[in-house]
């Protein structure tokens, strides 16, 4: 199919708007993905939760996906049945998950309930969070698909890296906005009803693009006839998925994913109560500095993407990327740093090592798998990485808990845990390390099996 020329695709207008739609549609996912981070204080203030509470809650992003591999079988679905059905399904369950969420947290119903131990609310709020995890994983990998579909031999790389850039901006409103949100609407619960309202637009806006997808179909088979051009590739096979699994190159971007991405996401939900634990941060403003993160990769991600495409090089990048991550991590963890000009400019060095990993990262895959094995493929590759955005999450929370309990301060006259952070954070730059590891073996397999992933991507 990549021999045909003149399709809808080929329109620049076409497939950057088409690109535009979706990524509106993971914005508003990763808005609640992120939501909840900033207000860890409020939720100990007003709903009497612990670190190890919110550990959990926060890890159950990834209970369905791992332990029931729906994930993956979102992939396998994405590959049998197509883009259309498949985004339209993840929309619908991102919606129905945070439809669960917020009515756990904004209930009384549940009030003085226990599940297994812990706080219903706690597990129902879990439940839904979880949900909406599946929804937003399984929409994540079809995007991925629609940009590959759309861009490839073309600006590909840059168009994952404007999606991630787009997606950001909603992590970046989460993070600034969630607090005065709840202040102003008077509940934590409210910044959830907000990014209910938001999911519902999105899923509007995936609806648009499913018009759009079934005319480039239509563009691209018209022209196989004009062109007497036969479809000679094959569908996707169950078995395909054990070719996969064999691909050494596949192994070490999973394996690299799941690294950075821990070292990167369960930061970003500790990283508001970094700021006032360690650095003194007013907790009224402490989510703008790790917001500054995701806002600098808008700039950053698309930026790197478009060197990935015009340059190559993107092995390289991803070492890079790995070496500030470490850099940034075990800088944080030093106890005698404690001056917020040094978190701020700590922080926008991660969001460069952050915009390096991904826009290389993701357009690297379709160089090492075909095609017809991409959904499952990106699938399997965030079955990994969800193992680490579940249990790093808790663990972190865990360790907390259990070891880093250094007094209480006041919020709103409450008393609420202090933490020392030192032994999170080098937690956080153990994965570092380990990433970089995994980076340098990706290299060395490229050159041996030739993949190109040094090569641009951008056909002459």
């Amino acid at each position: 199919m990549e021999t045909v020329t003149n399709t809808l695709r080929d329109s620049k207008a076409a497939r950057w708007t088409a690109l535009a739609v979706v990524a509106f549609t993971m914005m508003c996912g990763y808005y609640l993905t992120d939501v909840m981070a900033p207000l860890k204080p409020m939720l100990e203030k007003e709903l009497l939760w612990n670190s190890a509470e919110y550990g959990f809650f926060t890890s159950a992003y990834g209970w369905f996906n791992v332990f029931l591999l729906m994930l993956i079988f979102g992939g396998i679905i994405l590959d049998k049945m197509g883009i259309r059905f498949t985004g339209l399904m993840a929309t619908s369950v991102m919606v129905i998950g945070t439809a669960i969420k917020y009515w756990a947290i904004s209930t009384h119903s549940l009030d003085g309930l226990t599940i297994l131990g812990m706080k219903s609310q706690v597990v129902i709020a879990g439940l839904g969070f979880a949900t909406f995890g599946v929804g937003v994983e399984v929409a994540g990998i079809t995007v991925s698909k629609i940009i590959v579909k759309w861009f490839k031999g073309k600006e590909m790389a840059l168009a994952m890296g404007l999606e991630m850039a787009t997606a950001r901006i909603g992590t970046t409103l989460a993070m600034v906005t969630s607090v005065p949100i709840a202040r102003a609407l008077h509940g934590v619960s409210k910044p959830i009803l907000v990014c209910l309202i938001l999911l519902c637009i999105g899923m509007i806006s995936f609806i648009v693009y499913t018009f759009m997808d079934k005319k480039l179909d239509k563009s691209v088979a018209d022209e196989a006839v004009r062109s007497n051009i036969a479809d000679s590739e094959e569908s996707f096979r169950i078995k395909d998925i054990w070719q996969i699994l064999g691909n050494k190159g596949w192994w070490y971007i999973a394996i690299l994913c799941v690294l950075f991405y821990s070292a990167v996401f369960p930061f970003l939900k500790y990283a508001t109560d970094l700021m006032v634990n360690k650095f003194k941060v007013d907790p009224e403003i402490a989510g703008i500095i790790p917001g500054l993160l995701p806002f600098g990769t808008m700039i950053l991600t698309p930026l790197f993407g478009n060197l990935y495409d015009r340059k190559g090089k993107g092995a390289s990048i991803m070492i890079l990327g790995a070496i500030l991550l470490i850099f940034v991590h075990a800088m944080y963890s030093i106890p005698v740093l404690r001056a917020t000009p040094i978190a701020i400019v700590l922080i926008i060095i991660l969001g460069i090592g952050f915009s390096l990993v991904p826009s290389a990262m993701w357009p690297s895959v379709p160089k090492i798998i075909p095609e017809k094995q991409l959904g499952t493929a990106y699938a399997l590759i965030f079955w990994v990485q969800n193992w680490g955005l579940m249990g790093v999450p808790a663990l972190i929370g865990w360790v907390l808990n259990k070891y880093c309990i250094s007094g209480t301060h006041l919020v709103d006259g409450v008393a609420v845990s202090s933490y020392n952070y030192t032994l999170p954070m080098i937690i956080f730059t153990s994965f570092g390390i380990l990433a970089l590891l995994f980076a340098l073996l990706l290299k060395a397999e490229d050159k041996k099996k030739g993949y190109g992933l040094e090569l641009p991507n951008i056909k002459k």
